[in-house]
């Protein structure tokens, strides 16, 4: 069961958030920089980042070997998601990349029935038919934008599968444990899509694209992508997950389009200006999933 939470976890936890509101603006900051390849470096960088802090803090890696497993096949399901993630923002733009991410609280009242083996919640249910209702607004005006939202809402659904398993691990393991091994287990994941990527899949023609950081500033990016996004950001969202149901968690991280569009219009201006639908249905999604905490309050029975 998670712990009770604090003011300062819940601040914590939109701090994070807002972080990584900023991802998918550095992702396009990395073009021309490959998806696949933003993930390798990125997972790369973060893996020694944390071994190096666990080795600093003279902390064990040592976890039950079948937990080992599990936890780097996670990474591998992280690798995609992150895939995905900056594919959509280069498929349409980081405005639409977000808002398929706010679909994640969908994904989860459907998931984590089934991983955790809970009851459905009827509300759940609800709230997601109308989280499927701004998608339509979104999907009806900005339909030239139909392959970035839909590999977004994909990328959504991976999200919210690898929070509410490591929702499981966080009570088990310290946070920057488990985040090692999965950091791990995502580049090896990243590494199997980069070849792919390179090697099997026909090269288009019309766009110039690279497989390997070539300027001092994709390096710069790539530094603050894998230890502020990733090390810092991404075993902090782990720890936490002791004082969060993982539904609340994803929840929050539904801010992430609020916190990701706002700056994505401040540092890329009329790139990321939208349509009215585009922000109503937004703007329907997150009214939904913002609802949940007040329409979910447990009941107090009579005295």
């Amino acid at each position: 069961m998670p712990q009770k939470s604090s003011p300062a976890d819940y601040f914590q936890l939109h701090f994070i958030v807002l972080i990584w509101g900023f991802t998918a603006i550095l992702g396009k900051l990395l073009q021309p920089l490959d998806a696949s390849a933003v993930v390798l470096f990125r997972t790369g960088l973060a893996t020694i980042g944390l071994l190096a802090v666990l080795r600093f803090r003279k902390q064990s890696l040592a976890i039950a070997h079948t937990d080992r497993w599990k936890l780097l096949a996670t990474g591998g399901i992280i690798a995609l998601h992150w895939v995905l993630f900056f594919l959509a923002a280069r498929l349409a733009n980081v405005s639409v990349c977000l808002a398929g991410m706010a679909t994640s609280s969908l994904w989860a009242s459907v998931l984590e029935p089934i991983v955790l083996r809970r009851r459905v919640r009827l509300i759940e249910v609800i709230l997601g038919g109308v989280v499927m209702s701004g998608l339509y607004l979104i999907f009806r005006f900005e339909f030239d934008k139909v392959a970035g939202l839909a590999v977004a809402v994909f990328s959504a659904m991976l999200s919210s599968l690898f929070t509410i398993i490591n929702s499981r691990f966080a009570q088990r393991y310290e946070s920057l444990v488990i985040s090692a091994y999965e950091m791990a287990g995502a580049t090896v994941g990243a590494l199997g899509l980069w070849l792919t990527v390179r090697y099997v899949l026909p090269a288009d023609p019309a766009q110039v694209t690279q497989f390997v950081p070539e300027t001092a500033a994709q390096w710069l990016w790539l530094g603050i992508l894998s230890m502020v996004c990733t090390v810092y950001a991404y075993s902090v969202g782990v720890g936490l997950l002791r004082k969060f149901s993982p539904y609340m968690a994803i929840l929050t991280v539904n801010l992430e389009p609020v916190y990701g569009i706002l700056l994505a219009v401040l540092i890329f201006g009329d790139t990321e200006r939208m349509t009215a639908g585009f922000y109503l249905g937004t703007l329907v999604i997150l009214l939904a999933v913002l609802s949940y905490p007040f329409l979910d309050r447990p009941k107090v029975e009579p005295v």
